[in-house]
Formats: C-alpha cells, sequence, structure tokens
C-alpha cells in the first residue's frame, strides 16, 4: 500500500492502487476521491471534484487544483467568501506538500499571537440555579420552577470570564488540528500548550453551528486566528474511521469556492455603485399560465445579479471551467446566458471563468445580447485578483450606462 498519492482534479492516480477495504471505504467516504474496485484487490482512484487532503493513519492522499492554486491562495479565496475582511497574509505558512502540517503551523502562530497577552475575556450573561444570591433573582422562573421553595434561587448575572465566542472558536480549531496524524512533536507541543491556555473554554459541539463574534477594537488581535480558525472547522474532519482508523480530512469544492468568492468579490466591488446586488437571483423563463401554479414554472437562479432601480442591470455568471484546447468554453454556458438574458430583459451578460486569458464578446446572432467571456486567472496574487474583480465591475457600469 503506497504511503502518499497525489492527483489533480482533472486526472485519476495513473494506475491501480492495492489498498486495505476499510481504507478503501474511509478514503471513499470522505468525498475527496472516487474509489472503486479494480483487478487483484486493487482500486481505481479518481476524482470527484473536490480538491484537499486526507490522511487515513499513514497513507496521504491530496488532490490538487487544477490552476496554480496553492494552499494560502486556496485558504485566501475560502475565507474571502466567508468574510470580505479576509486578508492574504492572515495565512502565514509557507506552501508546504503537508496541507494539515501548513494548517497546523498557521493555527498555531496566529494563536500564539492572539494569546500571546492571556486569552480574551468578556462578559456572558448566565443564568443558574444558586444557593446564594448574585445577580438578580428571575422571579418568574423562581415561582414556576421552585414554587413555595426559597433554596436554590433562580438567578441571572453577566460574568467576566475566558468563556466567550472567540476562545471557544479558537480552542474548538486547536483540538481539531490536534487530533491529526503524523504532526511534528514540537507542532503538537505548541498546539497542546496554547490548549492549556484556553483552560474553562467550554468545548463546541462537533457540527454545531459556530458562536457569533464581530471584529472590534478589543478583540483585533484575535481575528487572524479566528478566521483560519472557521475555515477549519468549517472544511476539516479529524476522527476515527471505520475499523477505529485515525482519519483527518480536509476536502473542498473549488468549484463553490470559486463561485462564492466572485459573487462576494462582486457585490464588494459593486458597492460603490447606485443599485443593489442580489446571489443566486430567482427567475423564471417562461411566463405563468391560467390554470398552473407558480411551482409549475421554469425557474433559473442567477448568480450574481446587480439592480438599478428595481429593475435587473448587470448579470454574472462563475464558473470554474478549464477552456478546451482552442480557447472555447462549452456552448451549454451560452445558452444558460441567453436565457437568463431573456427572462431578464437585460442585454449583457458576464461569464467569469477561472482561467488566464483576455475577455471576449460574443454577440447572440439575431438578438440584440452580447454574452462576455471575463477570464478570471487563479495564479495571481490576492489582491490582483480583486482588482480584477473592480475592472469586472467597472466594465459592467460603462456597459449598462451606454446600453
Amino acid at each position: 500500500m503506497p504511503t502518499e498519492m497525489i492527483l489533480d482534479e482533472l486526472r485519476g492516480y495513473p494506475e491501480p492502487v492495492v489498498l486495505d477495504r476499510e481504507v478503501a471505504a474511509t478514503l471513499r467516504d470522505t468525498g475527496l476521491v472516487s474509489v472503486f474496485p479494480a483487478h487483484g484487490g486493487a482500486w481505481t482512484i479518481l476524482p470527484s471534484g473536490k480538491v484537499g487532503a486526507v490522511q487515513i493513519d499513514d497513507l496521504l492522499v491530496r488532490v490538487k487544483p487544477k490552476e496554480k492554486v496553492g494552499l494560502s491562495k486556496m485558504l485566501f479565496l475560502l475565507g474571502y467568501a466567508a468574510d470580505p475582511g479576509f486578508r492574504s497574509d492572515e495565512v502565514v505558512a509557507e506552501e508546504d506538500n503537508d496541507l494539515f502540517a501548513a494548517l497546523g503551523e498557521s493555527l498555531a502562530r496566529h494563536g500564539e499571537r492572539a494569546l500571546e497577552r492571556g486569552p480574551l475575556n468578556g462578559y456572558v450573561h448566565v443564568e443558574e440555579s444558586l444557593r446564594t444570591v448574585r445577580g438578580r433573582i428571575r422571579v418568574g422562573d423562581q415561582m414556576t420552577r421552585r414554587p413555595g421553595l426559597l433554596l436554590p434561587l433562580e438567578v441571572s448575572y453577566d460574568d467576566y470570564t475566558p468563556d466567550v465566542a472567540e476562545n471557544q472558536i479558537l480552542r474548538a480549531a486547536i483540538r481539531m488540528v490536534l487530533h491529526v496524524p503524523r504532526l511534528s512533536d514540537s507542532l503538537v507541543v505548541r498546539l497542546a500548550h496554547l490548549d492549556s491556555k484556553l483552560d474553562g473554554v467550554s468545548a463546541l459541539n462537533h457540527g454545531a453551528p459556530l458562536p457569533a463574534w464581530s471584529d472590534s477594537r478589543i478583540n483585533g488581535h484575535y481575528v487572524p486566528a479566528l478566521r483560519l480558525s472557521e475555515i477549519i472547522l468549517r472544511t476539516m474532519s479529524a476522527e476515527a474511521g471505520v475499523g477505529h482508523r485515525t482519519v483527518a480530512s480536509f476536502v473542498v469544492n473549488m468549484a463553490t469556492v470559486f463561485e462564492d468568492f466572485v459573487a462576494t468579490a462582486l457585490r464588494e466591488a459593486l458597492e460603490p455603485y447606485p443599485g443593489l446586488t442580489e446571489w443566486q437571483y430567482e427567475v423564471s423563463m417562461d411566463e405563468a399560465e391560467p390554470g398552473y401554479s407558480n411551482g409549475d414554472r421554469v425557474r433559473m437562479f442567477v448568480d450574481v445579479v446587480h439592480s438599478v432601480g428595481g429593475r435587473p442591470a448587470m448579470i454574472f455568471d462563475a464558473k470554474y471551467k478549464a477552456a478546451s484546447a482552442g480557447g472555447a468554453y462549452p456552448n451549454s454556458d451560452h445558452y444558460q446566458m441567453l436565457a437568463y438574458c431573456t427572462a431578464l430583459g437585460v442585454p449583457r451578460a458576464w461569464l467569469v471563468y477561472a482561467g488566464a486569458g483576455e475577455p471576449r464578446v460574443r454577440r447572440i446572432r439575431n438578438t440584440g445580447i452580447s454574452v462576455v467571456e471575463f477570464p478570471l486567472d487563479l495564479s495571481h496574487k490576492p489582491e490582483a485578483l480583486l482588482t480584477r474583480v473592480g475592472e469586472l465591475a467597472g466594465r459592467a457600469v460603462d456597459a449598462c450606462r451606454t446600453q
């Protein structure tokens, strides 16, 4: 059985590999790759449209993006899509073949900076039963829960404590990474030391919604660690797999990441201009007919629509697809844009592709509709990506004004 397999998201592993049946089942269940039986107890490993890494005991499987997107770029795209305040320098690890080691190193560095002056403290509202008075007595709860009894008392008070959302999120991410197998001893020691500094902070239940927090002057030194922690908690898992094997996975759908990034960056870029930007804009392709409910209509969801004066004015759709050898993109994308433009009464749509090249305008015959292919090269630095999206927004606004 190999100890490491490296694929890219467009090509499978070059030959069938011999894997223990339990390992093959665990690998398949992570969703990173598709696993099919081959001959002689071997397995065929194919990409499934996801990228990331899976560690199962001593086996590491990595799937790299088709573009020149390393760890820091992928985390920037993920982070910015969730929070436009995310900066590229908030991932401090150098690019590393071991994604888990790089994530752990990034989290350790940010955690050390966040906890350098000790854990953040804040006021938390507490309601509990006590035998002494603290804060105020909740008279209604006392009468309902303990009629005729003086003790214990139902009280509420504000407690100044480190058990706040920021520390809960940071500790949960640290403990998640500590479950990853084969981390270096020095990194484990650093992460364990950070965990000990957060003693008394509540553990978050696996899969539960993360507690809310907001960027402020008080927690500013925590923000990079928190943003990285949230990515880890939403994208990574580390647990016992089939047969009690140790399993860690970090699996993302790059198509979804790209579409979410473009939508968020466009919303930010269009903010200075008049109008309203909406994601997943719903529109029906067909007219309403008597005798049929709206549920019978052909519904479409446009990635991004910018409306001015209450009417759709600009249409954008993001596609994480590769061009053909001749530089062309799938015909179906253009059919889709034609349907969007026709249904919304907009003469131009912008197809944002992940790739290099220059914009190209395709005018649709016998119509007044144009589809603009606008490449966004993910090999560029984050600042250049945001500048490019700003250029897209400016071009779309200018085109809208001349329509």
